[in-house]
């Protein structure tokens, strides 16, 4: 498995966004990915220092579409904690 695969895309959302001041990013990743894969996979991605890894399993949410439900995929998310004064320069704009 390639690093680049582990990491599906950065999530973008206001809470994301107040968590970055925590020096914390979050990223959309693999099912099946560990926590180590997770970090490792940051690690040689963005060349900085890997403090700690939160995932978690996110479920679909129920949907109705002209009145037939349905449901959104589920997904796996980890929050990384880099180490102080590290910053992934995507995020910023750069």
């Amino acid at each position: 498995m390639n690093y680049e695969d582990i990491l599906i895309r950065p999530v973008l959302t206001e809470r994301a966004t107040e968590l970055r001041e925590q020096n914390k990013y979050t990223f959309v990743v693999l099912p099946s990915a560990t926590k180590y894969q997770i970090k490792e996979a940051v690690r040689k991605l963005f060349n900085v220092k890997v403090v700690d890894c939160t995932t978690m399993n996110v479920r679909g949410k129920t949907k109705r579409l002209r009145g037939r439900p349905g449901k959104t995929s589920s997904y796996k998310k980890a929050i990384v904690k880099l180490a102080p004064g590290e910053t992934i320069k995507i995020f910023e704009g750069a």
